[in-house]
């Protein structure tokens, strides 16, 4: 016990290593809290097309014209968007995004962020739109019997029912995300992960650095799932 607590006090507490950890796990949550929000962001409009394209398909093509027209290009426009994305490694794209796309920014955390958010947004909008897909027709038909547009029926009738249902899967998306982002040292960022590594180099201690990322990386998720079983039996409860 006493050697544990000598060779804790060695990697963490000599030299103040323990602040790496702090800053890492800072920059962690920093980079998973706004790619989320991107990602919610961009998955919302992209699955919005999609859907509204697979549910209004047959009857744009008899009418035709430049809504048809328009509609089907964005269409294309997403479905490209997600085979490209949800086709290549995370990482890779990261590395893409920092080299070529930033490649003259000197700030790594926001070209991280806008990585992660176009990654995550592909993910969410797959989630969204098989919650919009999953909703009856009969809400529809319900919406335009009361004289609403499609985009009235899609915010009033079928966007509140889809948020109930997707909303755990989303939180889950979150959880992933956290997970995802330990591979933001590739481009220099000092996250969690880097942060065990880089005490593992100073102190040739490799043990209780990387163990010690691992049980903070648990404790997160284990927090956050747990926050999601509340969250479901919370609309379970209210279901009935």
């Amino acid at each position: 016990m006493s050697d544990f607590i000598t060779q804790f006090q060695f990697v963490f507490l000599e030299s103040e290593r323990y602040q790496m950890i702090l800053q890492g796990l800072f920059a962690t949550l920093e980079i998973t809290l706004f790619a989320v929000l991107i990602g919610i962001a961009l998955g919302t409009v992209v699955a919005s097309v999609r859907s509204s394209y697979d549910k209004n398909y047959e009857e744009l093509k008899k009418r035709g014209g430049p809504g048809f027209i328009a509609l089907s290009i964005a269409n294309g426009i997403c479905k490209l968007y997600l085979t490209v994305i949800r086709g290549t490694p995370v990482v890779v794209q990261l590395l893409i995004a920092y080299f070529i796309i930033f490649a003259s920014s000197t700030n790594d955390i926001p070209v991280a962020i806008f990585a992660f958010g176009i990654n995550s947004g592909a993910y969410v909008a797959e989630i969204i739109r098989a919650g919009i897909m999953s909703i009856d027709n009969g809400q529809f038909e319900a919406g335009r019997s009361l004289g609403f547009t499609y985009i009235q029926t899609m915010i009033y009738i079928i966007i509140p029912q889809m948020i109930k249902n997707v909303l755990p899967a989303l939180c889950n998306e979150f959880i992933v995300l956290i997970k995802e982002t330990s591979v933001a040292g590739y481009i220099g960022i000092t996250d969690l992960t880097k942060a065990g590594d880089l005490i593992r180099g100073r102190t040739f201690t490799a043990f209780l650095p990387l163990i010690g990322v691992a049980t903070i990386y648990l404790v997160l998720v284990v927090l956050l799932t747990w926050l999601v079983g509340k969250l479901e039996r919370r609309l379970r409860v209210n279901e009935r």
